[in-house]
């Protein structure tokens, strides 16, 4: 009983540890809510990556590591390249309809939409604090406790997505970020990035800060080529 007690309070720390700063990500979604950009893609995507996060820590409950933190943190890149893309182009209200297809099949057709993976592009890159908490956590769990460990946390990340969502209609905060938050979302995901990157010791390996620098400096000049045709 003791260790079950245990696994839950150990579960819930981790989580919100973790996660504390996917709420603002959270809430700069949700606030950009629009016709093409869905609540349901919002949720799903925080799902996605998550598990993909969860599945990345699963190997050291087998005693194995996927890969070093510095190469872990080259997914900050992914961040920085969503923000210059959003910052080139600024998403604007859609009021057309939903297709049918969409009607027909909703949540089908929102799990292969690529407002989906673009969510949980940024979860998965915005969680290498939480790979270095989950790897030890998971080596040193019973089967049981990794269970109620896991449970626990795809519990709150429902829990997570519905206080972003609730924030977002207090009238005063809802009004600030629906009206500017499109403004704000490109170097919110850009600071997180660059956050990331110098968190994970990812920069001062000469071979990644190439790598780093090649990939951002590519989606800058294809940006900027769109900007001028």
């Amino acid at each position: 009983m003791n260790d079950f007690i245990s696994a839950i309070s150990t579960g819930f720390a981790a989580f919100t540890a973790t996660n504390l700063d996917d709420i603002v990500v959270l809430l700069l979604f949700f606030s950009q809510v629009n016709a093409s950009f869905r609540t349901q893609h919002i949720v799903i995507g925080q799902y996605l990556g998550f598990t993909a996060l969860v599945l990345a820590s699963l190997p050291s409950f087998f005693g194995g590591r996927l890969f070093p933190q510095s190469w872990i943190g080259l997914l900050g890149t992914v961040p920085i390249i969503i923000g210059i893309n959003r910052f080139f182009n600024p998403e604007t209200d859609d009021s057309e309809p939903p297709s049918q297809s969409e009607f027909q099949n909703p949540l089908l057709a929102s799990l292969f939409s690529p407002q989906a993976y673009s969510v949980a592009a940024v979860t998965i890159a915005n969680g290498g604090d939480n790979l270095s908490i989950y790897v030890p956590l998971f080596a040193n769990s019973t089967p049981d406790e990794l269970g109620v460990i896991l449970t626990i946390f795809f519990s709150l990340v429902a829990v997570w997505c519905y206080v972003a969502y609730r924030l977002t209609k207090i009238p005063a905060l809802g009004t600030v970020l629906t009206r500017y938050g499109s403004y704000f979302v490109p170097f919110v995901l850009i600071g997180l990035g660059i956050f990331i990157l110098v968190e994970s010791h990812t920069l001062e390996n000469r071979g990644l800060l190439v790598i780093t620098a090649s990939l951002i400096g590519f989606c800058l000049i294809t940006e900027a080529k769109q900007e001028y045709l």
